[in-house]
């Protein structure tokens, strides 16, 4: 990833970014931008400042690719499931936008080599994730924690190529071969949470969740009366603790209460 000094920003070679955008066309997306710098900013990282475009990053255009991306995996959802009712299609596609989703696809395809950005402290974050879901081939179902901004520039790159080409099935020609495998019925699992809460319902059971803050930790600790069923401990994402935690009390009740 072209994380860089202030020093380095300041003698940036343009030129050189330009070569490394065009392998990024050629490589990964197949496809040729006429207007490039949309692909420039749709790989600007809010850290940096561009010499020659100080005001802009990839904010923008992500907003216009997660509209775009939406519609895209809908329609495409709907046309290959005719008996999913709503609700099972908003839950798919959920699942195929989602952050970890996308985040695995900038991850798989090197979107991240060609980011600009200032904070070197992404470099862990991108090598913490690619590690992390080596355990979960398709999808963690929320125990992994992820990167946003690799979320971020997929959507924002999708943004760009809309805006080039003023076209939607341009757009889904190109990404679509990188969004596989696509999460189908049979691959969708539900999130360790929901199914607590669904599975404790049912079982009439009534949870206390406990969160401590440890320094840059979150520790989730659920309890059934005053014993302890359930708890886990890591940095930054609730929602990733919570399921971290929810998956040992639901490995906990299916073996006491068989």
């Amino acid at each position: 990833m072209g994380a860089m000094t202030e020093d380095q920003v300041v003698n940036f070679d343009e030129e050189a970014h330009s070569a490394n955008l065009e392998e990024f066309e050629r490589e990964q997306l197949r496809y040729k931008f006429e207007k490039r710098d949309l692909l420039l900013e749709a790989l600007i990282h809010p850290s940096f400042r561009h010499p020659r475009m100080p005001q802009l990053s990839y904010e923008r255009l992500e907003h216009v690719g997660d509209s775009v991306l939406n519609f895209l995996v809908t329609r495409e959802l709907y046309s290959l499931y005719r008996d999913c009712s709503p609700g099972s299609l908003t839950r798919l596609r959920a699942a195929n936008v989602d952050n970890e989703k996308l985040a695995r696809v900038a991850a798989k395809h090197g979107f991240y080599r060609y980011m600009l950005a200032l904070t070197p402290v992404l470099h862990q974050q991108i090598q913490d994730f690619q590690e992390a879901i080596l355990e979960y081939p398709v999808h963690s179902s929320g125990l992994v924690d992820t990167p946003k901004f690799l979320a971020d520039i997929v959507e924002s790159v999708v943004g760009a190529i809309y805006v080039d080409s003023n076209s939607l099935e341009t757009v889904w020609k190109v990404i679509r071969p990188l969004l596989e495998p696509i999460i189908s019925p049979e691959t969708l699992k539900v999130h360790p949470m929901t199914e607590l809460l669904e599975w404790s319902q049912k079982n009439k059971l009534k949870l206390k969740f406990v969160t401590d803050s440890l320094e840059d930790k979150t520790r989730v600790s659920i309890f059934l009366d005053e014993t302890l069923v359930g708890t886990a401990t890591c940095g930054r994402r609730r929602d990733v603790v919570k399921n971290k935690a929810a998956t040992a009390a639901l490995h906990y009740f299916k073996a006491t209460m068989v």
